[in-house]
This record gives structure tokens, sequence and C-alpha cells, in this order.
């Protein structure tokens, strides 16, 4: 699990197995393999070292 930031600065856990796509348009968007998205403040490159750490 890793921990990220939402937009109204509420912290949650995702379950990186389920990230399906990491988009910086310009907000970070992650769409999971269900199909749902969710918007953090985190970086797509800050994700990427957050999964590679877990």
């Amino acid at each position: 699990m890793i921990e990220l930031t939402k937009l109204d600065e509420t912290k949650i856990l995702v379950n990186e197995n389920y990230i399906q796509l990491v988009e910086e348009t310009p907000d970070t968007v992650i769409t999971f393999s269900d199909g749902k998205k969710i918007i953090v403040k985190e970086s797509r490159t800050d994700i990427k070292d957050l999964v590679k750490r877990s």
C-alpha cells in the first residue's frame, strides 16, 4: 500500500497492485483496474518512486 493525498488534503492508502494508469493532465489522475479514477496531489514521478519502495 502507498499513501497519497487527495486534493482536499485527505490522506488515503492505495493498493498499488490495482493501479492501471497514472496521468498528469496537469493534475495527477490515477486509473484503477476496475475503471475508477482519483485525483491526487503527488506527481507521477512521486507515485512511481512510492511504488518502487513498497
